[in-house]
């Protein structure tokens, strides 16, 4: 009997350890205080989906979490900056548009906006195993694998 509760919670670890719970941040205007933060959460190890949420931060004004749907391990997540401030969040053909004045306005997307998408300023991608904010660099057309 005894035995048994102790190889249980040993046979259940390999499978607890293949969630995924992380996040990264994008820092706006390079402080902590005003930020885009991605967090992935898998609910179960044996499932592809992963589920996606937005974090929009202006401390100390406002802070919310937005729901941006399910994705993959590997999905990227593109952060576009329109000319108004506001925020373009492209999830595979999924788009949500956000802000970071109140936190609180977050909107799905039909389609690209007439005016276009803005400046890309980055992309929420695992790099070496790692959720990670690679900023998009002026001048780069290409962004390396």
């Amino acid at each position: 009997m005894r035995l048994r509760h102790i190889l249980l919670p040993l046979l259940a670890a390999p499978l607890l350890t293949a969630c995924i719970n992380d996040g990264a941040t994008y820092e706006i205007d390079n402080t902590r205080e005003h930020v885009l933060s991605l967090i992935r959460e898998q609910p179960y190890p044996w499932d592809a989906k992963v589920n996606l949420y937005l974090v929009v931060s202006r401390m100390p004004a406002c802070m919310r979490r937005h729901n941006l749907g399910a994705g993959t391990e590997k999905t990227r997540v593109e952060v576009y900056q329109v000319p108004s401030g506001a925020f373009i969040i492209k999830v595979g053909k999924r788009m949500f548009a956000t802000e970071t004045q109140t936190c609180e306005s977050f909107a799905k997307m039909d389609g690209e906006p007439p005016e276009g998408m803005g400046q890309l300023m980055g992309t929420f991608r695992v790099k070496k195993g790692e959720l990670v904010f690679v900023k998009e660099e002026k001048g780069d057309a290409s962004a390396d694998e």
